[in-house]
């Protein structure tokens, strides 16, 4: 008997298994070739056309520059520089003519910060000759907020002419003429002009009516008779005599002639120390003044001559014992000049902490340099004491404030 047929061969669901079979291994067999890397058998002959759905290879010249090359990190700004003390000290601290009256300021400076323990307050920028502008810049760049100098006229000159904006800058020195100070620029100087002033208003109080003027030839001793006699005029004095001196014998003798000629209640002296004590010799006993100029350490036979000569001085020479000052440290040093600019930093230190928040409206008090007073015109006015030698010795003539 003939065997029956395999019905599930012939059947559709038999059909569609084969099916799936033979597309799976047309897969496989697509997926496995494109995986292979092409064969020189695959290269088109030469001649030929490319293949419709080849790929063309990029064109290295069509791709931005920017992609071939790696990039870069990107580039980071500094962190911002920490604000440093928020007073600077700016002095010729590198210039030969000036380095030692730099020094007694700055140790002054020092002094009165440690003394007050804020010593990590300050910080001194010294410059060279011609170097107070970048010194300037430096601080400004630094975060002072209140710049103590310059020091030297010039230097002074150069940076109110230089119009740069500036912090709060406290000038150790003065114009020597009008010019309007920039704004947030103070002047606190040691100006013999103000021991002048001091003088004319101190003889007006003691009803002096006639004066006589004795004067050198120095342009010091010039400034100082000059400043006194404006103010003993604008104080309504009578216009004083004036004599110019002629140190030598015949003109010493001339003098004192032309002084005896009128009745004189006082004579100032515009003269230094060594020839003061000259023209007390042929001068009339009269009341008799100078600037704190006179006392430089005279030789004794110089003090004898000077008896009874009144002056204006810094309080810490005048006074040198006051309670205010025993904690201070007092350098020795070689003049009466640079004991006079250890005092201008001392009382500048005070006013530089005075003007750290912001400049006051009103400041007042006592200390190494006599009476320091901020004046409306942006000048820290300074007033010395008052004194006069006696057997060789300084003694004040007032009491302090």
């Amino acid at each position: 008997m003939p065997h029956a047929p395999d019905s599930t061969a012939g059947s559709p669901r038999a059909r569609r298994a084969a099916l799936a079979a033979g597309a799976g291994l047309i897969l496989i067999a697509a997926f496995c070739a494109a995986q292979a890397p092409a064969t020189s058998a695959d290269a088109p002959a030469p001649g030929s056309a490319p293949a419709a759905n080849a790929v063309p290879a990029p064109d290295a010249s069509a791709i931005p520059e920017s992609a071939l090359t790696p990039a870069l990190p990107a580039e980071t700004s500094p962190p911002p520089r920490p604000p440093g003390p928020p007073i600077a000290l700016v002095l010729p601290l590198g210039s030969p003519d000036y380095v030692r009256p730099a020094e007694a300021v700055r140790d002054g400076f020092l002094a009165a910060a440690a003394a007050a323990g804020a010593a990590s307050s300050v910080r001194v920028i010294p410059h060279a000759a011609g170097g107070v502008l970048a010194a300037f810049d430096e601080a400004r760049r630094d975060g002072a907020r209140v710049v103590v100098g310059p020091l030297v006229r010039d230097d002074l000159r150069a940076l109110v002419a230089s119009d740069q904006p500036l912090p709060v800058t406290i000038a150790l020195n003065q114009l020597d003429d009008a010019s309007t100070l920039p704004p947030r620029l103070y002047t606190f100087a040691l100006a013999i002009e103000s021991d002048a002033r001091t003088i004319a208003r101190r003889m007006r109080d003691e009803q002096v009516a006639n004066v006589a003027v004795v004067s050198g030839d120095s342009p010091l001793m010039r400034r100082f008779a000059q400043a006194f006699v404006a103010e003993w005029i604008l104080a309504g004095g009578n216009p004083p005599q004036t004599h110019a001196l002629v140190a030598t014998q015949d003109g010493l003798r001339a003098m004192r002639r032309d002084l005896g000629k009128s009745a004189i209640d006082a004579i100032v002296l515009a003269v230094d120390g060594q020839d003061a004590a000259l023209v007390k010799t042929y001068a009339p006993r009269v009341t008799t003044w100078a600037s704190g100029q006179i006392n430089q350490r005279l030789d004794a036979s110089a003090l004898r001559d000077l008896d009874e000569v009144r002056f204006v001085d810094v309080s810490w020479i005048v006074a040198p014992d006051a309670a205010a000052f025993a904690k201070l440290p007092r350098p020795d040093y070689a003049s009466a000049a640079l004991e006079r600019l250890y005092a201008l930093g001392l009382d500048a230190y005070r006013v530089a902490r005075a003007f750290v928040a912001a400049p006051p409206d009103r400041l007042s008090f006592d200390g190494a340099t006599g009476h320091v007073e901020l004046s409306d015109a942006r000048q820290i006015a300074r007033e010395g004491r008052v004194a006069m030698f006696r057997e060789g010795a300084i003694v004040p003539l007032d009491p302090a404030r």
